[in-house]
C-alpha cells in the first residue's frame, strides 16, 4: 500500500497549559477519536477536533491511507483530498507511538455489519456477502493489523482476535473495540463493543455510570424540583412579578433528598442534568404584556457571577453533598452551563464593556433574536448581551471560568446552553484545556443546538462536544405521535437513519421527551394546546390540562401517545433524556407553564400508569445490551407502524410501534401491536420484514 507522508512543525497551542498528555497516553487511554467523515473532493479539518489533548509539537509525521492525500498543512489545519473515496485512516505519530483516526468515505449509509458472538479474546461479526469489502478495526485509538482478522469458513463470518500486542501495552480497564466497514457503493454501520480488561462486555451488569451509551438522563429545573431547605427561600414578592415567574424554593438540598429517598433509583435514571447554578440577579428583568409582568432569574440562565453558587439554591457544602450523594448511588451529575451571555449587571461586563457583540447590525437593524441570520452575535434580550467569544482574550477568560466547575467540584460533565450561538473556537479551546487538565476524568458533554443535522454535527467531535440533543428526532416524533396532518411513521424512520449516517451508529445524541422551552407534549396530543397557537400565550391566559374539556377518553388517548414518545426514545440509538414530570405526563403549555413545580405525590390513575410504564421501559433498556450497544436495523415501516431491531452478540430485541387506531398483526402471526401501542420482544419473522 502506498502511503503519503507529511512532516510538519505546527503550533497548535490555543492556550498555555502546564501539563501535556503524551501521544502514548492518548492512543491507549484517550477517548475513542471520532471518525473523519469525508464530505466532498476536499475535506477541511482541524486536527484539534480529533486529538484535542495532544499538542502539535509532539507530532513528527502524518500518514494517510491509499485513496487520499494531505495538503495545506498549517497551524493545525489540513485538507484531505479524496482520490478513491475508500475507507481509510489517518495516522499521527511522534516517532514512537501512533494515534489512528478512521476516515469514512462519502457514500450512502446502509446497515450490514452485525456482531454474532464473543469469547474472552475474540469477537465474531458478519458482513454482507457478494461485495468487495473493506473494514478497519480500532481498540481505543490504535488501528489493528489485518492479521487480527480471520475468515471462518465453517461459520461464514469474520473473527477478530483481541491481542494485547496488537492493541496497546495494557488492556486493563474499559476500552472500546470499533469496527468500520464499506463497499464500493456504500458505507456500513459501525460496530461498538465495550471491553473490560480486554474481554468483550456481554452483560449489562458489567457496565457502569461512565459508559456513555448506558446513560439515561433526567433534566431538572432546580427552582421547580424540590424545596429541601426553606432557609434559603428568597422570592422577590414584588407586585410587578407574577408568582408564576418568581422563585418557588427548589434547591440543591432538595435534589439530594430525592436521591436519598430513592426517587431516581426507582425511576431508573443514572445521569442527573441540573439547570444552571450560577448567581443570578436579585431584581426582575424582561417584560411580558399579558399579564403585565417582569421575571425573576429563577431559571438560572442570567448569570451575574459565573463562579458563584446562587444563594437561593445553596452553597459550597450543599453542592458537594449533592455530588457525593449522587456518586454514592452510582449516578452522574452534569451541570447546565451558560457561555453565550452574561447579565448586564455582571461585574465582568462592567469591567470589560467591549467584551460583547454589537446590538446593532451594519444595516441598522436591532440584533435581537436573529437565531439563524446572525447566530454568533445576536442577543437573546436587552439585559443579557452576547459575549464576543471570537476574540481570543474573551474566549480564553471565559473558558477558564467555565472550567472552574470541574476544577473545584466533582461534576461528571456539562450540558452546554445555546451551542450554535457560540463560535467553534470556544469549543476547541474549552475541550483542549479540559482534556489536558483532567485526562483521567470521564467528563461527558452534551450541547443544545436547533438546526439541521449538518449544523448540529459540526460541534460533535472528540475535540468539542460528545453529543447534542437531537431536536430533529424530537420534532418529527411529536408531529407523528401528535397526529399532525401528513406526518407519518416513515418520517420517524427517515430521521433515525439520517442520524445514523450523520452521527454514527452508536452516537450518544440526546433523545428528549421535552424541555423547559417546549410546550408539554401531552397537552398537544390531548388538544389542550393547539399546534398552531402561541404556546407561551396559551399558558398565560388559561388553565392548561391534558385536554381542553377534561374528556376522559381523549385524556387516556393522550397518555398513550406520550408513552409512545418514551418508547421511541428508550429504544433507538442515542441517550434518552426525560424532562422532569414527563415520566408521568405532566401537562402544560410553553414557558413558564411548562415549568410548574414537580409533583411527587397525588398522581392520577393515568399519571401513575404512565410512570410505571416508563419505569419498566428504563429498566428494560438498562438491562439490555442490544438496546444500549446493538446495531439498529429497520424491518418494516408504513404510515402507522415502525418495526426495528437492535442486535448485539447474537441477541436481538424487536421493537414495534403502532401509531394507528387499529391493531396491527404480522402476516405470519408472530406479533400483534395494539392500536396506539407497542411491543418489545426477542424475535420477529419474515412477515415483519415485508
Amino acid at each position: 500500500m502506498r502511503n503519503t507522508f507529511l512532516y510538519a512543525a505546527m503550533a497548535l497551542l490555543m492556550c498555555a497549559c502546564t501539563s501535556k498528555t503524551s501521544l502514548t497516553e492518548y492512543a491507549q487511554q484517550g477517548d475513542p477519536i471520532s471518525p473523519i467523515y469525508i464530505t466532498g473532493d476536499t475535506t477541511h479539518i482541524f486536527l484539534t477536533d480529533y486529538v484535542p489533548a495532544v499538542d502539535a509539537d509532539q507530532w513528527a509525521k502524518m500518514e494517510i491511507a491509499d485513496g487520499y492525500e494531505l495538503t495545506n498543512v498549517a497551524d493545525g489545519e489540513l485538507d484531505i483530498v479524496c482520490k478513491a473515496n475508500n475507507l481509510g485512516y489517518l495516522h499521527l505519530s511522534d516517532g514512537k507511538t501512533t494515534v489512528s483516526i478512521a476516515v469514512l468515505p462519502n457514500k450512502p449509509y446502509e446497515p450490514g455489519i452485525k456482531t454474532l458472538n464473543a469469547g474472552e479474546d475474540f469477537v465474531a461479526f458478519a458482513m454482507p456477502t457478494g461485495k468487495e469489502l473493506q473494514f478497519e478495526a480500532f481498540i481505543q485509538n490504535v488501528l489493528l493489523p489485518k492479521e487480527a482478522f480471520e475468515w471462518n469458513d465453517e461459520s461464514g463470518c469474520f473473527v477478530l482476535k483481541i491481542r494485547k500486542e496488537d492493541a496497546c501495552k495494557s488492556l486493563e480497564g474499559r476500552k472500546y473495540l470499533r469496527i468500520f466497514g464499506a463497499a464500493e457503493d456504500c458505507r456500513y454501520n459501525d460496530v461498538l463493543v465495550p471491553l473490560q480488561d480486554g474481554k468483550p462486555v456481554t452483560e449489562s451488569a458489567q457496565l457502569n455510570r461512565h459508559d456513555p451509551q448506558a446513560q439515561v438522563l433526567y433534566s431538572m429545573l432546580i427552582d421547580r424540583f424540590n424545596n429541601g431547605d426553606k432557609k434559603n427561600d428568597a422570592p422577590l414578592m414584588r407586585e410587578d412579578v407574577d408568582s408564576r415567574v418568581d422563585y418557588m424554593g427548589g434547591d440543591l438540598k432538595g435534589i439530594t433528598q430525592k436521591i436519598e429517598d430513592g426517587f431516581f433509583e426507582e425511576l431508573g435514571v443514572n445521569t442527573l442534568w441540573i439547570s444552571p447554578i450560577t448567581q443570578n440577579p436579585t431584581t426582575p428583568w424582561g417584560h411580558w404584556l399579558n399579564p403585565d409582568t417582569k421575571f425573576s432569574g429563577y431559571h438560572g440562565y442570567w448569570p451575574i457571577f459565573n463562579t458563584r453558587i446562587d444563594n437561593r439554591f445553596g452553597d459550597d457544602a450543599s453542592l458537594k453533598e449533592l455530588l457525593a450523594t449522587a456518586h454514592k448511588h452510582e449516578m452522574n451529575v452534569i451541570l447546565d452551563y451558560v457561555a453565550n451571555h452574561m447579565h448586564i449587571e455582571s461585574p465582568t461586563l462592567q469591567e470589560h464593556p467591549d467584551w460583547i457583540t454589537d446590538s446593532i447590525l451594519p444595516d441598522g437593524r436591532r440584533n435581537f433574536e436573529l437565531w439563524d441570520e446572525a447566530r454568533l452575535t445576536t442577543w437573546f434580550d436587552v439585559h443579557i448581551p452576547t459575549l464576543d467569544l471570537e476574540r481570543e482574550e474573551v474566549c480564553n477568560a471565559m473558558t477558564d471560568t467555565a472550567l472552574y466547575w470541574v476544577n473545584n467540584y466533582d461534576f461528571d460533565g456539562y450540558r452546554h446552553d445555546a451551542c450554535k450561538h457560540i463560535p467553534l473556537n470556544y469549543w476547541r479551546m474549552f475541550t483542549h484545556k479540559m482534556k489536558q487538565q483532567h485526562p483521567e476524568r470521564a467528563l461527558w458533554m452534551i450541547g443544545e443546538t436547533y438546526g439541521d443535522a449538518a449544523l448540529i454535527s459540526s460541534y460533535v467531535k472528540t475535540g468539542m462536544l460528545n453529543a447534542q440533543f437531537d431536536f430533529n428526532v424530537y420534532h418529527t416524533a411529536i408531529d407523528v405521535f401528535g397526529n399532525r396532518p401528513n406526518a407519518s411513521m416513515k418520517d420517524i424512520a427517515k430521521v433515525i437513519m439520517d442520524g445514523q449516517q450523520t452521527y454514527g451508529s452508536h452516537h450518544t445524541m440526546g433523545n428528549i421527551s421535552g424541555n423547559h422551552d417546549k410546550t408539554r407534549f401531552i397537552s398537544l396530543a390531548g388538544g389542550a394546546v393547539s399546534w398552531e397557537e402561541d404556546g407561551k400565550l396559551a399558558g398565560w391566559t388559561r388553565d392548561i390540562h391534558v385536554t381542553a374539556d377534561d374528556n376522559a377518553e381523549k385524556e387516556a388517548f393522550a397518555f398513550k401517545k406520550a408513552t409512545l414518545l418514551e418508547v421511541l426514545n428508550l429504544t433507538i440509538p442515542g441517550v434518552p433524556c426525560i424532562y422532569q414530570g414527563d415520566e408521568y405526563g405532566q401537562c402544560g403549555a410553553n414557558d413558564p407553564d411548562n415549568r410548574r413545580m414537580m409533583r411527587f405525590e397525588g398522581l392520577s390513575e393515568n399519571e401513575q400508569k404512565m410512570r410505571s410504564e416508563v419505569e419498566e421501559l428504563i429498566r428494560l433498556r438498562r438491562n439490555s445490551m442490544p438496546l444500549m450497544y446493538g446495531d439498529y436495523e429497520e424491518k418494516m415501516c408504513d404510515e402507522h407502524v415502525l418495526i426495528f431491531t437492535r442486535s448485539y452478540m447474537g441477541e436481538t430485541v424487536v421493537v414495534g410501534i403502532n401509531n394507528g387506531d387499529c391493531d396491527w398483526t404480522c402476516p405470519n402471526g408472530c406479533m400483534t401491536i395494539p392500536a396506539n401501542g407497542y411491543v418489545i420482544k426477542n424475535k420477529c419473522c419474515n412477515g415483519c420484514k415485508e
